[in-house]
């Protein structure tokens, strides 16, 4: 049932392999199919930033699209690795906004439900190029 929700909503937004990926327990999308979700759905969404500091950063995403509305949030903290942080970026800012952007489109189409998330929620994430 999970496989054939995920088929229809691949098809609906005109997913491709670029915009899919499998990481370990996990399907992934990319930025690039978060994008394509968020047009096709035309979800509007408002950021409030709840503390930025140099290191760390905390934005909420207020996204609404067809009478429904939810708010998230994204955070990044500057580390080395997991256990000091959650990016080695340097831009936390626009680290936490891409995590708020991703959770909303994800969670407001229905994705989250089925164990989806995006390759900007973690680090973790990030599709290997070997």
């Amino acid at each position: 049932m999970k496989t054939e929700a995920l088929k229809e909503k691949y098809i609906k937004y005109n997913l491709t392999k670029d915009d899919v990926f499998k990481h370990q327990h996990y399907i992934i999308l990319t930025r690039s199919g978060i994008d394509k979700i968020q047009a096709l759905e035309n979800i509007h969404i408002d950021y409030d930033v709840i503390k930025c500091e140099k290191d760390f950063c905390v934005v909420k995403a207020n996204a609404r699209k067809e009478g429904k509305a939810i708010q998230t949030f994204g955070s990044a903290l500057k580390g080395a690795g997991f256990k000091d942080g959650n990016t080695n970026s340097w831009y936390t800012m626009e680290m936490a906004e891409k995590r708020a952007m991703s959770r909303a489109v994800l969670k407001l189409t229905g994705f989250y439900e089925l164990g989806v998330f995006g390759e900007d929620e973690a680090e973790d994430f990030k599709k290997s190029n070997n």
